[in-house]
């Protein structure tokens, strides 16, 4: 047999440069929606430093960080977490742009730049719940899937 190295891989977490890291991007990221005449009416809250804990509390956990937002939070459940929300393709547009800038400004190494961007679309894409264009009559609702015709 082989000898064992004493290391274990190095996660992405510690790739990126930690939680330092992930804070400045996520920081960075809410420093354009807190100005984005789109993004920012799909927060509640008049301060928006406890929706950029949370992303961050997040992120940590999901690329390999301490897990603090599971154990304050619980499971992720990211799509029940923003079915409150119109989240519809015009605002994942927009989030991404703004993340865009935010891993931009972070330089990471281009390979993890691209893991990370992978993740934000996709994850993006699965939380759009809603069309862009709603009825004027009614709240922005989840969009509920349609049964092609046959």
């Amino acid at each position: 047999m082989g000898a064992v190295s004493g290391q274990a891989a190095q996660s992405f977490y510690e790739a990126v440069g930690g939680e330092s890291t992930i804070a400045g991007i996520v920081a960075r990221f809410y420093a354009g929606v807190a100005d984005d005449p789109v993004l920012r009416p799909l927060y509640p809250d008049a301060d928006l430093s406890a929706a950029e804990r949370r992303l961050r509390m997040f992120l940590v956990q999901y690329w390999g960080g301490p897990t603090a937002y599971q154990a304050e939070r619980g499971h992720p459940r990211l799509r029940m977490r923003h079915a409150p929300f119109a989240v519809t393709h015009q605002a994942r547009e927009r989030w991404l742009a703004h993340f865009r800038i935010a891993l931009d400004e972070a330089a990471l190494p281009p390979e993890l730049d691209a893991r990370f961007w992978e993740y934000v679309q996709q994850a993006s894409l699965f939380l759009v719940n809603t069309q862009d264009d709603p009825a004027p009559d009614r709240q922005p609702a989840r969009s509920v899937p349609t049964v092609p015709p046959r």
